[in-house]
């Protein structure tokens, strides 16, 4: 069944953090699989696990330290997620998104969403850093829209536009500062699957014809609530393993935590030189 998070439910999680934080957020950062390390470069961090907060889900992942980190980066003072929350773990739409929820009545205005991802274009390889330009939300398409239920009219309009998910602005900062860093930058198209099986040769062929070129469990739900509340979002797929197109290679886990070692510094760069433009 699904369950509908209410604006006082948003606003009573909120209250708790901002009775502990000395700053008010200007950017939030979610952190995907194997990608933590980022969270450990914020200056005066303050540290509030998920299961302090009220109705808050508590993720289970492997890989998913499961708590906010608030302090500065870049100057930037960031509400970061140093692990996600995913609907494959049970929870409701409403449930997963409820922490961009309250970054945003913290006071965030800018999004910075990183996945780790499966490369369905050919030409990705493991450790590549793919710059999101647009997203399939396939999980929404079937039934699972974050914003289906009672419209949260505090917040934005019963239909909201979806036309620039990803800010071109801050898109072309990213891509700047790959550049200026000589870091190669994939971009790409992002397809959102609910999980928690990955994906079969089948299903990547598909997705290919569809015009994706990463493939992940999370991500678009975020994003779309982001867009919903006027955040602007930036997104990062790190690509932890090949499309496995003709059913030859196993994917496992274990090999999405490997890759973010190597991705991280990636994302850590850039990330850092769009902060520093904002």
């Amino acid at each position: 069944m699904q369950k509908f998070i209410t604006l006082a439910q948003i606003d009573e999680a909120a209250e708790k953090i901002r009775g502990k934080i000395p700053v008010k957020p200007q950017v939030g950062l979610i952190l995907g699989s194997g990608l933590n390390g980022l969270a450990d470069s914020v200056q005066n961090p303050i540290h509030i696990p998920y299961n302090e907060l009220p109705h808050f889900p508590v993720s289970t992942v492997f890989g998913h330290i499961g708590r906010f980190v608030i302090g500065t980066l870049e100057g930037k003072p960031v509400i970061v997620m140093q692990g996600r929350i995913h609907y494959y773990e049970g929870y409701s739409m409403g449930e997963i998104t409820l922490p961009v929820r309250v970054m945003h009545r913290l006071g965030a205005h800018s999004l910075v969403v990183t996945n780790a991802a499966g490369g369905v274009n050919s030409e990705f390889v493991p450790g590549d850093v793919m710059l999101i330009t647009d997203q399939l939300n396939l999980m929404g398409m079937s039934g699972l829209n974050p914003l289906m239920g009672p419209n949260l009219d505090e917040i934005g309009p019963r239909f909201p536009d979806m036309s620039q998910p990803y800010d071109r602005e801050y898109i072309d900062m990213a891509r700047k500062t790959a550049k200026e860093n000589k870091l190669t930058l994939r971009e790409g198209v992002y397809a959102g699957l609910s999980g928690p099986s990955f994906e079969s040769p089948a299903d990547l062929r598909f997705l290919r014809l569809a015009g994706a070129d990463a493939v992940g469990m999370s991500t678009v739900p975020e994003v779309i609530v982001a867009r919903h509340g006027g955040m602007r979002v930036l997104g990062f797929s790190g690509i932890s393993n090949k499309a496995n197109l003709d059913g030859s290679t196993i994917t496992t886990h274990e090999e999405v935590i490997e890759a973010g070692r190597i991705i991280t510094p990636k994302i850590e760069t850039i990330v850092r030189g769009v902060l520093r433009g904002m």
